[in-house]
């Protein structure tokens, strides 16, 4: 019995070591493999931001007073806001907002600062560029700051102050809740594309046929096919997770061994996905466009970009059999809350699920294939 064991071994390791070995004596499929990780976390993290660093900006200034120019250089002051143009009349709003040169313009009235002085409402208007939605919405939520603290510098009544404090991410900027995401999100898409393409590309060579007419089992079949991916899945989560700790800078509050722990299974459920679609693929063409027409809708429904508790509610039932929602949602809460396992223990559940029931598949799929 213990030399069968050890025999149905060593078959299953010179399989692991030969699907390694076709990955890597390529010199084009080592740059595939884990350039396009670097390229795209470097590129995430500095072009994937909706945080407010540089908003052109335009002014009406009908009043042309000591209040309105002391207001306007509060805004200029902040660094963020740059004046573009100061425009003569509201005419010339349209052609400044439609040309793309400045996101908003402020029109101050000319009886700006006589409202003041007499401790009537004065308002001033924001016109800004809808096409540019979430950037428009927070620079005008900046902007009613600013115009607050200097309502409040007039003096009169104390106004009521509100002290913001955000816990996990002390300045709310979009690279802290973006990036740890993507630790999960860059690998499992390559990690999905690389299993898919495995036996589909075997199959298309006409190699597979002889891999099943030898004394592997289908059982050996799938781990030799399964353990290179979920190892290019994890070398390409750890290149990830070194950049964003080293370069970004962003700390990480939990412990690399249950992130470790938490990668393996959501790997193995994305490798389960990709070996599926490659079983049932007859050519390399096939497993691609499977492949590609998945992946969006895994990430859409991820809750990376948007919250999976504003999705209707049919769709919040489908994304328990995503993957990919519970790696993102679990390597969040370990990098930045410092979860434990007993915080997160559910994340493991679907993931593992998934995995649990397309790797069987995949491997029966090998066998009905055989038959």
């Amino acid at each position: 019995m213990m030399a069968e064991f050890l025999a149905w071994l060593a078959q299953t390791f010179a399989l692991v070591r030969k699907e390694i070995l076709a990955l890597i004596k390529d010199p084009a499929n080592r740059t595939i493999l884990f350039a396009p990780a670097l390229m795209q976390a470097l590129l995430f993290g500095y072009g994937a931001t909706y945080d407010l660093t540089h908003v052109p900006y335009a002014v009406v200034d009908q009043s042309r007073s000591a209040a309105s120019t002391e207001l306007l250089a509060r805004l200029d002051g902040t660094g963020v806001f740059k004046r573009e143009a100061t425009l003569a009349s509201n005419a010339q709003i349209g052609g400044l907002i439609d040309s793309g040169k400045a996101l908003l313009v402020i029109s101050i009235p000319s009886d700006f600062e006589h409202r003041l002085t007499v401790g009537d409402a004065a308002p001033i208007q924001i016109i800004l560029d809808g096409r540019n939605s979430s950037t428009a919405g927070a620079a005008a939520g900046q902007i009613g700051s600013i115009v607050a603290d200097y309502g409040a510098s007039l003096g009169g009544s104390p106004p009521i102050t509100m002290e913001r404090r955000a816990w996990y991410n002390p300045n709310l900027e979009t690279r802290w809740t973006l990036m740890p995401a993507m630790i999960a999100a860059l690998s499992f898409m390559q990690t999905l594309l690389l299993s898919a393409l495995s036996v589909a590309r075997e199959r298309e060579q006409g190699t597979f046929d002889q891999l099943l007419v030898t004394p592997l089992t289908p059982m050996q079949i799938l781990i030799g096919k399964a353990v290179p991916s979920i190892m290019v899945g994890l070398i390409q989560s750890t290149i990830i997770l070194l950049i964003i700790r080293f370069w970004f800078q962003i700390p990480m509050n939990g412990s690399y061994w249950l992130l470790n722990l938490g990668l393996v299974s959501f790997t193995a459920a994305g490798v389960g996905v990709g070996l599926s679609i490659s079983a049932l693929s007859v050519t390399m063409q096939q497993a691609m466009l499977y492949t590609f027409l998945l992946i969006m809708p895994l990430m859409l429904l991820s809750g990376m970009l948007t919250p999976v508790r504003n999705m209707p509610q049919i769709l919040q039932v489908i994304t328990y059999v995503n993957p990919l929602r519970f790696g993102i949602d679990m390597v969040r809460r370990i990098y930045l809350e410092g979860a434990g396992f007993t915080d997160i223990a559910f994340d493991f559940v679907p993931m593992l699920v998934v995995a649990a029931i397309t790797l069987p598949l995949a491997a029966w799929l090998f066998r009905h294939r055989l038959a």
